[in-house]
């Protein structure tokens, strides 16, 4: 009950926003994160202008250096959560959402609860905080991204081509607060994860392998079918565990279906051959293969199984769909650039924080985050490889 009640309140919210009954917010001064080499099991520093943490060992390690790192040098980030609250009138349920968040915060998977508790102990901040802003993207939905797949064949390259805009309320700041870490985690795959600092799971993300994945929330279902579990792993740390432990999108299918998922998400990835979506609910994993090299992602379900009768066209889903798919009548094969500019042309104005291209063949990451819309640029290009190296 508490999340559809807080859920029709947002959806009313970002109905607002679309017609621009809210004003725009005030830009806020940039931000930079202090780099810091001397910290065992981590290191910040700039690459090709994009914020970099590198961090290895155990959870506890990987958590104390991601803590002391970028946590704690960036309090205003993990206040985040609450200026959402407050951005959509709904901060009185505040205490809600950390009771349903400790709630959830049982069936984290226990490496994660390990480093989110290393994790508060070095930054100061809180076990409520972190485990808040690790469960609200779950417990509503605000996130409206769009994404697409260029597969090998299609692309100018010769390579895997995946793109994707997050959009998310940007409240004027957190698009600076944007944070490329690195894990090399034990007995597990490197892999970079494209987000903000305490964030424990992976919103986008690329592994060693070149297994790539972005996450799309979609809002609702068809009647009947089950909507959220709170039994579940939040879905961030869901996608998190599939690149850790997956090269393809069929192992990343296979894995996903044995998870406990809490919500409704489409999950756009790709490997270096192919690419998909799954369209994920609590009860089931479908997937919407690729057609003619090309695979299109925004907030709304495809399969008929679980697709509503009368579907939300959310921040314009639809539109932004039918946009996106118009590249796969191109006549030339696509570029990254390309890529880009459709990305541009389905932006959500100053709530497109993030929007980047991977290239799983070669592991590069095209990113662009410092200014909203982030579809405009600039790009800074970085090479994950040497950084996956352990």
């Amino acid at each position: 009950m508490i999340m559809y009640l807080f859920n029709f309140l947002l959806l009313s919210s970002m109905l607002l926003l679309g017609t621009g009954a809210i004003k725009p917010l005030e830009k806020k001064a940039s931000f930079r994160y202090p780099e810091n080499s001397n910290t065992p099991n981590g290191k910040l520093t700039y690459i090709s202008n994009i914020p970099v943490l590198e961090v290895k060992g155990t959870p506890e390690q990987m958590g104390e250096a991601i803590g002391k790192l970028a946590v704690k040098t960036a309090p205003k980030a993990t206040k985040y959560p609450r200026d959402v609250l407050s951005h959509f009138g709904v901060e009185f349920m505040w205490i809600v959402f950390a009771k349903a968040g400790q709630r959830m915060a049982n069936y984290f998977p226990e490496d994660y609860t390990k480093e989110l508790n290393a994790m508060s102990t070095s930054s100061g901040v809180s076990k409520e905080d972190l485990i808040v802003g690790n469960t609200l993207f779950d417990l509503k939905k605000v996130v409206a991204c769009s994404g697409i797949t260029i597969e090998p064949a299609q692309s100018s390259t010769g390579g895997m081509l995946f793109g994707r805009n997050l959009d998310y309320p940007s409240l004027g700041y957190i698009n600076q607060y944007t944070l490329v870490t690195v894990y090399k985690p034990e007995n597990k795959k490197a892999f970079a994860a494209i987000g903000f600092p305490g964030l424990i799971g992976c919103l986008s993300g690329m592994n060693q392998d070149g297994l790539c994945l972005a996450i799309h929330e979609v809002i609702d279902i068809k009647t009947g079918q089950k909507k959220f579990n709170y039994n579940g792993i939040p879905y961030a740390m869901c996608y998190r565990q599939l690149l850790e432990e997956c090269s393809t999108v069929d192992e990343a299918y296979e894995l996903l279906k044995k998870l406990p998922r809490t919500s409704t998400t489409n999950l756009l990835i790709a490997d270096r051959k192919r690419s998909a979506v799954f369209e994920v609910t609590p009860d089931k994993v479908i997937e919407r293969k690729s057609k003619d090299g090309v695979a299109v992602c925004c907030n709304h379900f495809c399969s008929s199984e679980i697709k509503p009768f009368f579907p939300i066209n959310v921040r314009r889903s639809f539109q932004r769909f039918t946009l996106l798919e118009e590249l796969r009548n191109n006549e030339n094969k696509v570029s990254p650039s390309q890529v880009m500019e459709y990305l541009d042309s389905v932006n959500l104005g100053d709530d497109t924080l993030q929007t980047m291209v991977f290239e799983p063949g070669t592991l590069r990451l095209h990113l662009a985050f410092q200014n909203v819309p982030s579809s405009k640029g600039p790009f800074h290009t970085l090479n994950l490889e040497p950084l996956f190296q352990k």
